[in-house]
């Protein structure tokens, strides 16, 4: 089944000369020019619709002259004060996350004022509150208290519940999951917990994380949770699950997606292997496990595999044994051409992710709530430079691939 189109919602039709006439009569019926009922509301909302409709068309064509697959995809509802009162307004989205109004921004309650805008970027480069006050008043002379910053910054939750729960692309050809460790407090009590990010790729070679979710401990049993609640937003099929060596990882995959290869993470494997490698042979055993992996087809890599253990097996037994316990999950990509093995092989996708949040977060000891953790993460992935966004390069030659070896399963998701 294609993927639909979603339509944007149409703002209804603004007649003026009613306008006018209810204007008239809400003057001589004492009614103010301004506030949520004044008489100019309704013009004040239908104009800054309008022009956000008009950003919104402009971006995306833009986009499609730049060779940039994109499209309109809903609205979004949201209420802002305006000089003649509050207005509920409905900014347009689009498919790809990139269009950012020029006239109000993202953050932007009050028209007429980035300053919100300022101090959610300040925020999510892992400025704590009193920095963001000492900048504000460097910088504008304005002072403002913690409380009234706090405030700002919790706007973003209910865009974050709903970027929580937004409906996904029917497929996505690679699924990179992993975890990343953090501290929140809870009644003055250190706790650990785990954000699972999924990072995927879709049937256009688009990159995007679908979600970040916060657990107590990193299980089998939570990634089976979260793969759920992926398939409730409605991704169908997944063409390959990118994983580190997480017990019972693989088992929890197929509950979902069945049909999923699972492809064990390399690089996680060879550094649990030479754990506990003499220092002296660790290059050498590295050497050997290469050919492995580097093999041109599986009966290379069952032929690298017999010489390792012959060379190996008397001194560090366990590393073989290891290769053999989980080789089909090792091996996965090996049934694939060098564009699309460099892109399975290994976790590093969303562990580069992980990294650039931990870079913003790494001077904070810990949260005070596992909500403001969330919003500090979502912050870092809506302001940061998201690299994590970019296109896969070469997509055209992988996506030719993927058609010849999974046909209609595959064809069938792509973008009309």
């Amino acid at each position: 089944m294609a993927t639909k189109k979603v339509k944007m919602t149409e703002t209804p039709a603004f007649n003026f000369e009613d306008f006018q006439k209810e204007a008239i009569a809400g003057l001589f019926g004492g009614k103010n020019l301004g506030g949520e009922d004044g008489v100019l509301a309704p013009l004040v909302q239908h104009l800054l619709n309008s022009a956000l409709k008009g950003e919104a068309k402009g971006h995306v064509q833009q986009d499609k002259s730049q060779g940039i697959k994109n499209r309109l995809n809903g609205t979004t509802n949201k209420r802002v004060k305006t000089q003649y009162g509050e207005v509920d307004i409905t900014p347009p989205r689009d498919r790809n996350g990139t269009f950012e109004p020029q006239l109000l921004g993202k953050w932007d309650r009050k028209l007429g004022t980035g300053l919100n805008e300022q101090i959610l970027y300040l925020y999510a480069l892992g400025n704590s509150y009193s920095d963001i006050q000492h900048q504000l008043k460097m910088l504008y002379g304005i002072e403002m208290s913690a409380g009234t910053i706090t405030a700002i910054t919790d706007e973003v939750y209910s865009e974050l519940s709903a970027w929580q729960n937004r409906r996904l692309e029917s497929m996505y050809t690679v699924l990179f999951l992993d975890g990343i460790f953090f501290t929140s407090r809870e009644e003055n009590v250190s706790k650990k917990r785990v954000i699972y990010s999924v990072y995927g790729i879709n049937c256009e070679g688009q990159r995007d994380v679908l979600g970040i979710y916060i657990r107590n401990v990193e299980a089998a049993s939570e990634w089976a949770s979260i793969l759920n609640d992926i398939k409730r937003r409605g991704v169908e099929d997944v063409l390959f699950v990118c994983v580190d060596g997480l017990a019972g990882f693989k088992d929890a995959i197929e509950q979902v997606f069945p049909m999923s290869l699972v492809q064990r993470c390399i690089v996680h494997m060879v550094r649990n292997c030479t754990k506990f490698v003499a220092e002296k042979d660790i290059k050498k055993v590295c050497k050997d496990l290469r050919e492995i992996y580097q093999a041109v087809d599986i009966t290379q890599a069952e032929i690298a595999l017999e010489s390792f253990k012959e060379k190996w097996d008397e001194k560090y037994p366990d590393i073989s044994k290891a290769w053999e316990k989980d080789w089909t999950e090792l091996t996965n990509f090996m049934g694939f051409s060098e564009h699309i093995r460099r892109i399975i092989y290994t976790t590093n996708a969303v562990e580069a992710l992980h990294r650039q949040i931990r870079k913003v977060t790494k001077t904070k000891g810990s949260w005070t709530t596992d909500k403001s953790l969330l919003k500090q993460i979502y912050l870092i992935l809506t302001y940061g430079k998201g690299g994590w966004k970019r296109d896969v390069f070469g997509w055209k030659i992988m996506s030719k691939e993927l058609q010849e070896k999974f046909g209609d399963r595959y064809e069938k998701h792509l973008m009309l």
